[in-house]
């Protein structure tokens, strides 16, 4: 199965400026064409519009209404991270809009807060996925045993997110091989692409039994991007992996309708590829140039101290004040050496 984040983490690319038009126009484009679900809402999910991790332009229940007016058999989905959105005020209303599938969210080791939200839709009979954020932090030992809490909460299957792109093909292989031996649902993966193997760290998953990717058009999502589904589509096909994905009317999708949406090319540079290094948030990426620039510091040092500290989504205040501690030192950053973080992600 494919899961589209198209509209979802391709948000935080636009500062979460995605608008109606552009909602109704990809939805028109993609419904039918063979991924299982098309993601939308804010870049950090149901409830996470904010001044800290940045305002939408539009309120999710009209980003909802709008994608399930123009979804005919393509099921609409939605992310939430419990402590943005809450059940009455993000899970209830998303349930009354029609939308499909759910994927509740959290830090990689903690599971535990998702089993309300997990219970809750499964009560529904709403098909539920488990979400680990930030997997590169966590070994596969204690990663299969945070997928098999949410296992025995319901989900249908659980998502690793490597959200800051910091997976090798190796690691992936041992995670996801561990996973698919240990638990009884579906394993998924959604790569970030920025030291540039989104892909193949997505086929890799699959040959190892992943049965969800998670990806987007043209890699559009948080810092350097995601998994680009036109690629791993025609490198599953090419390989002898049937997808079931009209390819032709993806590939229009991404020719006719994107450029409408993205604002540049994803691709990477060389912040993102110390982000994914570091094993920094992807969508850390503006928040870090930003406060770069304010300070006058090199914004790679800031990843550096960022990745050493093991910040996650929510703590953006913390790139504010690395900035302007190493802005001390007359206005120059200092040169960190990065290889002293390497070991804890290989």
């Amino acid at each position: 199965m494919l899961f589209d984040s198209t509209l979802r983490d391709g948000n935080h690319a636009v500062r979460h400026q995605i608008s109606k038009s552009s909602i109704e126009d990809y939805c028109q484009a993609m419904d039918g064409c063979g991924v299982h679900t098309i993601i939308v809402g804010h870049g950090n999910g149901l409830g996470a519009s904010s001044l800290q991790v940045g305002l939408a332009l539009l309120d999710e229940r009209t980003m909802l209404q709008t994608a399930k007016k123009n979804l005919d058999y393509t099921k609409l989905g939605v992310y939430m991270i419990p402590g943005f959105g809450t059940i009455k005020d993000n899970l209830e209303p998303a349930v009354n809009d029609g939308v499909e599938i759910f994927e509740i969210g959290c830090h990689c080791t903690e599971a535990d807060t998702t089993k309300q939200h997990i219970g809750y839709l499964r009560n529904l009979g709403k098909d539920v996925y488990g979400v680990l954020m930030m997997s590169h932090m966590a070994s596969p030992e204690r990663l299969l045993e945070e997928c098999s809490k949410m296992q025995s909460y319901g989900a249908m299957g659980v998502i690793l997110m490597d959200s800051a792109g910091a997976y090798t093909p190796e690691m992936v292989q041992k995670v996801i091989s561990t996973l698919y031996d240990g638990l009884n649902i579906h394993v998924g993966f959604h790569p970030h692409n920025n030291m540039g193997i989104a892909v193949a760290n997505a086929y890799m998953a699959v040959k190892e039994g992943a049965t969800i990717i998670d990806g987007t058009l043209r890699g559009f999502g948080a810092g350097a991007g995601n998994c680009q589904l036109e690629d791993l589509v025609a490198l599953l096909e090419k390989s002898g992996i049937k997808t079931g994905i009209d390819f032709y009317r993806m590939l229009d999708a991404s020719d006719n309708v994107m450029p409408g949406i993205m604002e540049k090319e994803m691709g990477q540079d060389s912040v993102s590829i110390v982000s994914g290094q570091a094993g920094v948030f992807s969508a850390f990426k503006i928040h870090v140039l930003k406060a770069a620039e304010e300070f006058h510091v090199d914004p790679r040092d800031i990843l550096v101290e960022l990745g050493r500290r093991k910040a996650v989504g929510g703590q953006e205040d913390l790139v504010v004040e690395i900035a302007e501690k190493l802005g001390g030192d007359n206005g120059k950053s200092s040169t960190v050496n990065i290889n002293y973080h390497l070991e804890s992600l290989l």
